[in-house]
């Protein structure tokens, strides 16, 4: 008895487009070829890199003015008065040094009151605490050649205190009494060192980074 021919499989031969032996050649030849770019590009970058010989970075144009002061300070000072100094990229270059805490006074005199120095305006006062230590930025300018400085002093953080520069400079007065309320910096020298935000017979310095407020949820 022969068997009837099943038409669900003739049909679907007729329906089902040949198949393109050479176009699946090329695609396959193609995706071959971009992975073969692709490895060689990579391949190139990299031996690049590594024969790429690293090109020093341009001192910064105000290293000279830092140096300067620098060579001032240990100077007319002390060999000990300037721990480190460096540029702030970050901040146009600003020349900044990092002063002794035992030579801040006589550098302060130093850094207004010297001919080629003469930085006679403070800009502003600012406190940081670093959990480790404590630290006081002084900016100032000067008002003839507009050259700028910051003076960085650290300070124990247990009895932090930095010799006043309010006697040197009077702007310095309330800066100081706002870091002393805030943060818990004594200022010897200070004329007037008391509370300047919080009452007077408030407890702990509020932008210390270990400070617990009475209330949380002030």
């Amino acid at each position: 008895m022969s068997e009837e021919p099943n038409n669900n499989e003739e049909k679907s031969k007729v329906d089902s487009p040949p198949v393109d032996a050479e176009r699946e050649a090329k695609l396959k030849a193609a995706a071959e070829a971009r992975a073969a770019r692709a490895a060689a590009k990579e391949k190139a970058d990299a031996e690049a890199a590594e024969a790429a010989p690293e090109v020093p970075k341009p001192p910064s144009p105000r290293l000279p003015e830092l140096d300067a002061i620098v060579a001032l300070l240990k100077q007319g000072v002390s060999e000990a008065a300037v721990e480190d100094a460096y540029v702030n990229e970050l901040n146009g270059d600003m020349p900044m040094i990092i002063v002794s805490n035992s030579h801040w006074r006589e550098a302060a005199r130093l850094l207004k009151e010297h001919e080629q120095l003469q930085f006679n305006y403070l800009r502003n006062v600012s406190g940081i605490d670093y959990e480790t230590h404590m630290e006081v930025v002084y900016h100032m300018v000067s008002l003839g050649s507009t050259r700028e400085v910051a003076i960085k002093i650290k300070a124990d953080r247990d009895a932090a205190a930095v010799y006043s520069a309010t006697p040197v400079w009077a702007t310095a007065n309330w800066n100081e009494r706002e870091i002393y309320d805030l943060l818990g910096v004594d200022f010897p020298g200070h004329p007037d060192l008391r509370r300047i935000m919080m009452p007077d017979d408030w407890v702990g310095h509020p932008l210390r980074k270990d400070y617990e407020p009475l209330d949380s949820e002030v």
